[in-house]
């Protein structure tokens, strides 16, 4: 995927080449969809579509807040669906990560979580997302410690992970439908920055080879059973179904 590499007026360039090198990212001149490193953040822009407001991993928006404060806590279906009983906690792996909103709200829960990241790009924006919520002093010590990024694929991480997870969470790349402008224009750049996931059904199979208690994936209701396995139970949300499978 071809991205453009740049950064806004005042910022040090030298912070982006050492961003660059972390993440091992070549710059395009004319790719469509650009990487901006600002005062404040890292940005993803598509430089056709000028009107779009930039994309950048925040923990902290009203969404996610509103969520963590009201959304039902461990009565909420997420919270069931990876198994939270009571007050004990879950090691889990996002084995999909893409913007950790689900990583965030299941970290926010007590859960130990890391999340897996293949893509280069979707990964230097969680880890910039990370580094600035681990700033802010009343959540940051808490997620310092229960929300991490690991950049690797899920076939090679899940399976050098010690102890393995109890939880391994998959959330699939589908064409989504719903009428929000922001939903669709996020899923539209993420995915064609990752592409769509074709192995998902065999990322499906190991982590049941290698989580100890459950595995969560998560379908819009409309999308089919990922590789047409049934689950052996699901949980419904209004826009969205948990199918939860054992290990093998």
């Amino acid at each position: 995927m071809r991205v453009y590499l740049g950064c806004e007026a005042g910022v040090d360039s030298n912070d982006l080449s050492i961003l660059v090198d972390r993440w091992q990212l070549t710059s395009d001149s004319n790719a469509l969809i650009a990487l901006i490193l600002t005062s404040t953040r890292l940005e993803l822009r598509k430089r056709d579509e000028p009107r779009l407001r930039a994309i950048y991993v925040d923990f902290l928006s009203s969404t996610l807040t509103y969520r963590c404060r009201f959304g039902g806590g461990r009565d909420e279906a997420l919270a069931k669906a990876i198994g939270l009983k009571g007050k004990e906690s879950l090691n889990v792996v996002d084995a999909t990560a893409g913007w950790g909103r689900d990583a965030f709200i299941i970290a926010s829960l007590g859960c130990c979580v890391i999340m897996l990241e293949r893509h280069p790009v979707v990964a230097a924006l969680l880890d910039n997302g990370l580094q600035r919520i681990y700033q802010n002093k009343q959540i940051g010590p808490s997620l310092r410690k229960n929300l991490t990024l690991v950049y690797a694929s899920s076939f090679t991480a899940l399976v050098d992970m010690v102890p393995p997870p109890d939880v391994v969470y998959i959330d699939p790349m589908y064409p989504y439908r719903q009428k929000s402008a922001l939903v669709k224009k996020e899923m539209r750049i993420l995915q064609s920055l990752v592409g769509r996931d074709d192995d998902a059904a065999g990322l499906l199979i190991l982590a049941r080879q290698l989580a100890t208690k459950r595995v969560l994936v998560k379908r819009p209701h409309y999308a089919t059973l990922l590789d047409n396995k049934p689950a052996h139970t699901t949980v419904f949300t209004k826009k969205h179904r948990f199918d939860i499978y054992m290990p093998l």
